[in-house]
């Protein structure tokens, strides 16, 4: 009798955890970057319900679409590695959030159409971030000078927006870029000449701007420039 009532203990032991995780509450995502995707949900709209599944369950183990994860690094959480918005017909804006998913190599909301408002400022704190791509949307507003400071970046693309203002002289410190695309915004001044430091650099694109002056001299000096 006692084995009988230890093996239906078991089993319902089993079955309980097999009903937690089918249900979603097998949390295996970092919890911040739960909060974080929550809040990014908040301020897009979703026409086609693309996003349907967001919301649902733990994002890593449910499979949030376009959400990428980690494996489980050693704070026992898996974590957002990949954010792909591509093409997905949104609106809305970009929360300062994004700035919380701090293991993202890839932040993508290209050819989306409708994102508006500027870009957030704490993107800056995503050191991992190697690809922040942003075309055809109409992001608006100065690009602020805290976007200089990712160590990692190796494209930078916010092309066919509707950004304004200077381009920032902090860009000198994204030495690892090879694809800066600015082009068709309303970019205006001057090119900083400090900006030939750029030493990876392959494409610098910011034609169909407002730019004022010539071409700074010491541009001639980047050594790995194939696309002006």
């Amino acid at each position: 009798m006692a084995k009988a009532t230890l093996c239906v203990a078991l089993l319902l032991a089993l079955f309980s955890c097999y009903c937690a995780q089918d249900s979603g509450d097998y949390n295996i995502t970092y919890p911040p970057e739960v909060d974080a995707l929550r809040a990014i949900r908040r301020k897009l709209h979703d026409p086609k319900k693309f996003l349907r599944n967001w919301g649902r369950g733990d994002p890593c183990h449910r499979n949030w679409t376009g959400v990428i994860c980690t494996l489980p690094l050693s704070d026992g959480y898996m974590h957002v590695q990949e954010l792909r918005m591509l093409n997905l017909n949104l609106s809305g804006k970009l929360d300062p959030e994004l700035g919380q998913l701090t293991n993202m190599t890839v932040l993508n909301f290209m050819w989306n159409g409708n994102i508006t408002g500027s870009i957030p400022k704490e993107i800056s704190n995503i050191k991992t971030l190697k690809f922040l791509l942003l075309s055809g949307n109409q992001l608006s507003g100065p690009l602020a000078d805290e976007l200089g400071f990712l160590p990692n970046l190796l494209m930078f693309q916010v092309d066919w927006n509707q950004i304004t203002g200077s381009l920032p002289k902090t860009f000198v410190n994204l030495i690892k870029c090879r694809h800066f695309h600015m082009n068709n915004n309303s970019i205006s001044g001057q090119l900083p000449s400090e900006l030939y430091s750029m030493p990876a650099l392959i494409h610098f694109l910011v034609d169909s701007n407002n730019l004022t002056g010539n071409l700074p001299p010491e541009y001639s000096l980047m050594p790995n420039l194939k696309i002006l």
